[in-house]
């Protein structure tokens, strides 16, 4: 079966190219999109450089660098899918965008994670840019509501759920992927988004929470499986895991975000047919970037 993973990033965690693809073969991933991270260095985790290019190589357009992507491609194009997002209050986003996917072949407007509220004037015109160019958009959404003024360095990105709605009734012609903590901590129709922690595996789903609501009100809203936030969603109640991912089956596509292969185990053990297994690993993510 033909698996795509459907959000990575270059250099990410200690992997390089050779490294990268190696971990790809390992797990039978045939392509993977990459995807590019813009945003100021206030604005993310004191601990973020660790685990990205960026601040070694020295750069101030943020922690990934989309030249870091074309890298990757132009060495082993046979593999990797580009994916680019500019930090949407660059008064060239726009333009950026358009050279990218016109010149370098980017596919993708992806990762957009930025410190801002992504259904403000500058964020929809990007957004509404990446539709005109058929670029679906991956999205990462965090929030906590019990910021504090000592709290700074606590991550938000991008809004609430309202604001996701928001942008899916601004944008109708531009498909976007729902990605990270603030957006699948509403897999679940319960108020544990009010709450500073992540809740675990074991905390049961309350049917139906506002991703289904959503994912049946907008045609143009997609899921990202990536990350823990994508793979503890499902595994904290594997019973509507399954009917989750029966009903939505045309709207959620595998990605890891990580170098790990826990999101196929943990899929392959819910007994899916080969039918939805082969939508969610491969045919929803070409049927995107076909459109």
């Amino acid at each position: 079966m033909k698996i795509i993973d459907a959000h990575n990033h270059p250099d990410w965690h200690g992997h390089d190219l050779n490294k990268f693809i190696a971990n790809m073969d390992q797990y039978g991933i045939e392509k993977t999109w990459l995807l590019s991270w813009e945003c100021p260095a206030n604005e993310y985790h004191a601990g973020t450089p660790t685990v990205v290019p960026g601040p070694i190589l020295g750069t101030t357009t943020g922690p990934i660098p989309f030249s870091r992507c074309i890298s990757y491609m132009e060495r082993a194009p046979e593999r990797f899918i580009l994916g680019y997002a500019p930090d949407p209050r660059d008064e060239q986003a726009c333009r950026k965008l358009i050279a990218a996917h016109d010149i370098y072949g980017a596919k993708i407007c992806g990762e957009l994670k930025c410190r801002i509220m992504y259904n403000n004037p500058d964020c929809l015109r990007l957004l509404r840019t990446a539709g005109e160019l058929k670029m679906p958009v991956t999205m990462h959404f965090g929030y906590d509501y019990q910021l504090t003024y000592e709290d700074r360095r606590r991550e938000w990105f991008g809004g609430t759920i309202r604001t996701l709605e928001d942008i899916l009734q601004s944008c109708p012609e531009t498909d976007f992927l729902g990605h990270a903590p603030g957006f699948w901590i509403h897999i679940s129709d319960d108020d544990l988004y009010l709450h500073p922690e992540y809740p675990s595996s074991t905390v049961p789903v309350k049917k139906d929470g506002e991703i289904a609501k959503l994912l049946r009100k907008y045609p143009n809203l997609y899921c990202d499986l990536s990350a823990g936030s994508g793979l503890n969603a499902l595994k904290r109640d594997p019973e509507y895991a399954v009917e989750f991912l029966n009903e939505f089956q045309d709207r959620i596509l595998y990605a890891r975000d990580c170098f790990h292969n826990q999101h196929q185990e943990f899929i392959n053990s819910l007994g899916l047919s080969e039918a939805v297994l082969e939508k969610i690993y491969s045919g929803n993510a070409e049927k995107l970037l076909n459109k």
